[in-house]
């Protein structure tokens, strides 16, 4: 059997050098003149009201525009660029408006004839996955001959890394996302996410590495200068090649060492060719995980405050992205909210499989999920929940007042602006430029 190819390019220039890594891996061999073609960049979140960090987060628009060029020169006869954007409010399709345009899409249409599609104004069909996995994705990605999956080098909280496999879940329908959040640890985040790529077509993975990300998958990350591309025809090649570059061990990465052995695949690199630059130059450690107490119930940065009298346990792998979407802020408000005297031993819990502590004075659950998971149990003192599948900032707030803690409700109503915050970080550093997200 041929190993598969996996090529590793430094990023030099545009157009050069994301054709250099493409050719290296023979990376559009299966492509053929005549092919519908769906872009997958990662657009994992976005906002209207402020600039924010980009790097490392999403997809850069100079990688896209590359990939588009050659598939013209090529032949291609459509090239949709497909992402369901997660916004907090169902039905908010101005965001990822504003994302397309903000980012290039609307002048690669005029200028390529290429199309940019929210999957969320679009039909999804569901698709049998195997091992009684059913999932619903987009009808456009199902529709096309050929699969470019553009994901970033990054790190993420959950799945340690995300990479192309794990940008899949962008194809996704709302339920489900969710659903690969479930509270069945034998159906859990990875078991879930290393099924997705039963639904590829024929496919070529790009990850752009140009900047890499910490503690992903957003904004609170941690970005990188890295100007690196790695590519491969063979989805699962190109991860465990990109989760090597991360630091890590793929064997050791849950969801990448259960797809191979859904493809019957060693995941120790064994069955690879490595071309362009030498693994060993190119590997940078990046952390995943957000550092928490030993216990896991607080925050280092709220334990270093000196907080007292509260237990808000780590997020698991049941929590759902869209309550991710607010989790660190809420982190924020009640940190602001802190005068110096203890609270009232109150636990916060989140996600979907999350149990009461005993002998706590106050039990506030974050969303449908949690409310239901502990309606009645017998170790909830006194019970209070904030509503919502995902709870509103003001039900947070709410919840959170009731418990004494005396947040204020207009930090939690920022979550359009809280990316902007992070922004900062970034200001004046060399390299970290808007341009790669802008097309000229």
């Amino acid at each position: 059997m041929q190993p598969s190819l996996v090529s590793i390019v430094r990023y030099q220039e545009p157009f050069e050098s994301v054709r250099k890594a493409i050719e290296l891996c023979k990376g559009l061999e299966q492509f053929r003149a005549g092919d519908r073609v769906f872009l997958k960049p990662n657009i994992v979140c976005w906002t209207r009201k402020t600039s924010f960090p980009k790097w490392g987060v999403i997809t850069t628009s100079r990688v896209v525009e590359d990939v588009i060029v050659l598939l013209k020169d090529l032949g291609a006869r459509e090239i949709l660029i497909g992402e369901g954007t997660v916004t907090h409010r169902p039905g908010d399709t101005e965001t990822t408006a504003h994302a397309f345009e903000t980012l290039g899409y609307n002048t690669l249409a005029q200028r390529y004839g290429v199309r940019a599609v929210n999957l969320f104004e679009r039909p999804f069909r569901k698709v049998d996955l195997g091992a009684g996995v059913e999932l619903s994705f987009g009808v456009d990605f199902l529709e096309s001959d050929f699969l470019v999956n553009l994901p970033v080098l990054k790190c993420h909280a959950q799945t340690i890394v995300s990479l192309g496999i794990k940008n899949l879940k962008g194809l996704l329908d709302i339920q489900s996302r969710k659903a690969c959040h479930s509270a069945d640890p034998a159906r859990d985040l990875h078991f879930m996410v290393s099924r997705l790529h039963r639904a590829l077509p024929r496919s070529l993975t790009v990850i752009d590495g140009i900047f890499s990300l910490e503690r992903g998958p957003m904004y609170d990350g941690s970005a990188r200068r890295t100007d690196l591309l790695l590519a491969s025809s063979d989805p699962l090649s190109a991860d465990l090649v990109g989760a090597r570059v991360l630091g890590y061990d793929p064997g050791k990465v849950p969801h990448l060492a259960l797809t191979a052995l859904d493809r019957a695949r060693p995941a120790d690199l064994s069955d690879l060719l490595i071309l362009g630059e030498r693994l060993e130059t190119v590997v940078s450690p990046h952390e995943y995980d957000f550092p928490y107490t030993p216990d896991g119930c607080l925050p280092m940065p709220m334990e270093r405050m000196g907080i007292r009298g509260l237990s808000y346990r780590k997020y698991d792998l049941s929590m759902c992205t869209y309550c991710s979407h607010i989790n660190g802020l809420t982190l924020w408000a009640i940190s602001k909210a802190w005068k110096g005297q203890p609270w009232d031993d109150v636990e916060i819990l989140t996600g979907k499989a999350m149990q009461p502590t005993p002998g706590k004075n106050k039990t506030v659950l974050i969303g449908r999920c949690m409310d239901e998971a502990n309606r009645d149990h017998p170790h909830i003192r006194e019970r209070i929940v904030a509503k919502g599948c995902p709870p509103s900032p003001a039900s947070i707030a709410r919840a959170l007042r009731q418990a004494g803690i005396e947040v204020d409700p207009g930090h939690l109503k920022k979550l359009d602006e809280y990316p902007g915050f992070f922004q900062k970080r970034y200001e004046g550093r060399p390299g970290f430029e808007e341009s790669f997200f802008r097309v000229s």
